[in-house]
Parts: structure tokens; C-alpha cells; sequence
């Protein structure tokens, strides 16, 4: 049985906690604000759930979920994540996070960012050109015609494999686009961001993308 650590409970958070009870995980979701401010979410997800601090939601995953701001990366805890799986399903926004300048003049990504802060982990980009309302209802078995793909990205093969599972088996066809550096063609104002698209529209979609300098 796989344990999903969730470090942040908003709506992404939140919904990825509902498709993992959904499909046979055990779910240890956090927020910044406190377990007891879990209470009605966990209830809602049943017996698998419960609720934790960040470093014991860390802990406690096989697969480690980061969908908090932005402007709170350093406050994800490096030690419980070092040899784990993360999926990082964040978006810069500068009027949310303030002006970021490796992110403005485009030399890094999001999910590299990331990755720097947590050296001895292994970061995956999954789950951030979904909207959090289509990521319970978009889901289909696989083999099915026109099912989601949703595009991943990392630095470790074998981290992209077990997050390719982890989109299959909630629902969703992935889209390996290679390493973290890549990330960038599906962040937000791009053609992949937002839409529904099968496989090959998405393929296309990233492909076509460019740098915010160039738009």
C-alpha cells in the first residue's frame, strides 16, 4: 500500500487527497494552519485519511505532494523529504508570490526552484495545467477514447515512472516531457495550461509553446 503525503490542503491539495482515497491510498494530508484545521476534510475522506503536520506528512509518504504558494517554498522540510518522490504542482504568480528574478528572466523553473531546496529529493512536475474542479471529474480508465493526459516532468527517470503510474491511476494518460528544465512549456499562459487535451493535442500544445520574452 502507498502512503501519499499531502503538504498543502487548498484545492489541489484537497482534490488530490480525494482521488488518492479514492484509489486504494492511504493519505496523510497537512496545511500550514494546523491538523485540527483538517477536521472536516478528513472526515470526509474516511478511515485511509488523516491529518498531520508538513514534516510528519513528509515522513509519512511514499509520494510527497508540495501544492503551497510559491512564496512559502522554504518552508517545506528538507529533512523528512531527502530520498522521496516529489511532485511539485506549483505556478508563479507574481502578484500572489512578489517578483522572483530567476523566474522572471526565465533561467529556472518552478519545480527546479524546488529541487534546489530540496537537494536530496527526487522532484517531479505533475498536476499544474489541471484545474483543481477537473482533476475529480476528468479522470477515466485507462485504454478510454480521448483520456486527459497531463503532462510530468523531472530530473530522474525512475521518479517520472512512478508518478506516470500514480497519473494512471488516477485517471490520466502522462506526458513525460524529460527533465525539470522542461517544465516551462506547460506553465501557465502557455497552450497546454487549462484546456483539456488527449495525448497527441497535449504533445502538440507543449511543443508549440514559448518563453514569456517571446510572447
Amino acid at each position: 500500500m502507498t502512503t501519499l503525503g499531502i503538504i498543502g490542503a487548498g484545492n489541489i491539495g484537497s482534490q488530490l487527497a480525494r482521488l488518492g482515497v479514492a484509489n486504494g491510498y492511504d493519505v496523510v494530508v497537512s496545511n500550514s494552519r494546523g491538523p485540527e484545521t483538517l477536521h472536516d476534510l478528513v472526515a470526509e475522506l474516511g478511515a485511509r485519511a488523516r491529518a498531520a503536520l508538513p514534516a510528519e506528512a513528509a515522513a509519512a509518504g511514499d509520494l510527497v505532494v508540495v501544492t503551497i504558494p510559491l512564496h512559502a517554498i522554504d518552508t517545506v522540510p528538507a529533512e523528512q523529504l531527502a530520498g522521496k518522490i516529489v511532485i511539485d504542482t506549483n505556478n508563479y504568480y507574481p502578484q500572489r508570490d512578489g517578483n522572483i528574478a530567476e523566474l522572471d528572466d526565465e533561467r529556472t523553473t518552478t519545480a527546479e526552484l524546488l529541487q534546489a531546496r530540496l537537494p536530496d529529493a527526487r522532484v517531479v512536475k505533475a498536476f499544474n495545467h489541471i484545474y483543481a474542479a477537473d482533476l475529480t471529474t476528468h479522470g477515466r480508465p485507462a485504454g478510454s477514447e480521448d483520456r486527459r493526459a497531463l503532462v510530468l516532468a523531472g530530473d530522474d527517470a525512475s521518479a517520472r515512472d512512478a508518478v506516470a503510474a500514480l497519473l494512471d491511476d488516477f485517471g490520466f494518460d502522462g506526458l513525460d516531457l524529460g527533465p525539470l528544465s522542461e517544465g516551462w512549456r506547460i506553465q501557465r499562459d502557455t497552450p497546454g495550461y487549462g484546456p483539456r487535451m488527449n495525448e497527441f493535442e497535449l504533445r502538440e500544445a507543449v511543443s508549440t509553446a514559448t518563453r514569456y520574452r517571446d510572447m
